[in-house]
């Protein structure tokens, strides 16, 4: 039985089935095996490890672990308890005509990000100007319907993940950040730093940047830099607001001093770094990549109270649980008449009952007529028992989220 334990009590001889590291962004540290030395331990600590995953069954035991089915128990009670919560954004748009207008911003945002590494690359100064338009194009597409940048933000492909995810940190930072009734320049700034949060990575050799294998710890030191390339390159930026710099230069800053580039901790770090810092976890770690595949978001959402307090902060976390749904856009989820559906917009009374798109019956185990279902009508007779992984049913959910 797979359970959890505090680092002090990590062992020589302990099988480790997870380093439940993944607030640490491109992480992709070996995750199994025995420790076998004291000095293997000390690495790990000195990663801001603070909680490990080990299997008794392949190695010693620990008096102090929890069995893992209880900490997702627990990760799933304070879920429920976030949900509790009224959701934050309402829709002023029909999903099906706001995603054409999403879809044009979402493309000519991603070309604009990749034509400004580019400039980058080459040396020359960043034109702030379609920037700001488009951060603007994001805010009012938000502002009109959330779900249809956030549907875009799970049709993804996992070799295109530089430049979605810097659209997609932008998407998540809008919504969060109107969520958090920051006033509009504010909102701009932020949104603006998510979109160029990833800008100093041009910079990064390509053999480490696209390398599909473990980094080694040279090669991560070198991939940590971007932080500083990021920072050094919008500082010398014309015209570029304090607050996109702090947002883009703290995004990887955690709560325990454990992040990097300048190890701040606590109220050290601004709200918008802290913020930021949360969504971009969150992205990271439901997207798939060449050496990594993406958790559901309900189990990603879940990760980011396993990890708040040490590493993130965690009443932005269950704000940001608030405004994204405990079943987040893109959630394949099971119902109590055992069929699956995929969900397509939020709720704006009860974040636990939103829209669904159904398509499949678990109990007959065969694809069934597409129809929407929203949980909040009286005729829907039918509830979420939980999220799922559209992995054990070979479902991709992109073909019903477009």
């Amino acid at each position: 039985m797979i359970k959890r334990i505090p680092i002090r009590s990590l062992k020589v001889g302990m099988y480790v089935t997870d380093l439940n590291n993944d607030w640490i962004p491109h992480n992709n540290d070996k995750r199994r095996g025995i420790v076998r030395t004291d000095e293997t331990i000390e690495k790990i600590k000195r990663l801001g490890v603070t909680q490990i995953y080990i299997d008794p069954s392949k190695g010693l035991d620990s008096i102090d672990g929890e069995p893992v089915h209880e900490v997702d128990k627990q990760n799933e009670t304070l879920l429920q308890q976030a949900g509790g919560l009224a959701p934050h954004l309402a829709p002023h748009a029909a999903l099906d005509e706001e995603m054409i207008i999403a879809r044009r911003i979402h493309s000519e945002t991603q070309s604009l990000v990749g034509n400004l590494m580019q400039d980058v690359k080459l040396g020359k100064a960043i034109d702030l100007a379609p920037v700001h338009e488009l951060a603007g194009n994001i805010q009012e597409s938000v502002f009109r319907n959330p779900n249809a940048m956030a549907c875009l933000g799970r049709i993804r492909e996992k070799d295109n993940y530089l430049l979605e995810h810097s659209v997609n940190l932008s998407v998540l930072m809008s919504i969060f950040g109107k969520a958090m009734t920051h006033p509009p320049d504010v909102l701009h700034q932020t949104v603006v730093g998510a979109l160029l949060h990833d800008i100093g990575k041009i910079l990064t050799p390509d053999e480490i940047l696209h390398k599909p294998g473990r980094l080694t710890p040279e090669e991560f030191a070198v991939m940590k830099k971007h932080a500083v390339h990021s920072h050094d390159i919008l500082a010398s930026t014309e015209g570029i607001g304090e607050l996109t710099l702090l947002t883009a230069a703290q995004h990887h800053e955690r709560m325990d001093g454990s992040g990097y580039p300048c190890g701040l901790k606590g109220e050290d770090i601004s709200v918008y770094g802290r913020m930021v810092a949360i969504a971009d976890v969150y992205d990271a770690i439901t997207s798939n990549r060449v050496y990594h595949v993406g958790m559901t978001p309900t189990q990603g959402l879940k990760k980011l109270l396993e990890w708040s307090g040490d590493h993130l902060d965690p009443e932005l976390v269950r704000q940001f649980i608030r405004c994204i749904g405990i079943y987040p856009v893109g959630s394949l989820v099971l119902l109590e008449s055992g069929r699956l559906g995929v969900v397509i917009e939020g709720n704006e009374d009860d974040q636990r009952l939103p829209v669904i798109r159904i398509m499949y019956h678990t109990r007959f185990r065969m694809p069934i007529k597409v129809e929407t279902l929203d949980l909040t009508k009286p005729n829907a007779q039918d509830r979420i028992v939980r999220a799922v992984d559209p992995a054990t049913y070979k479902i991709d959910i992109r073909r019903f989220l477009a």
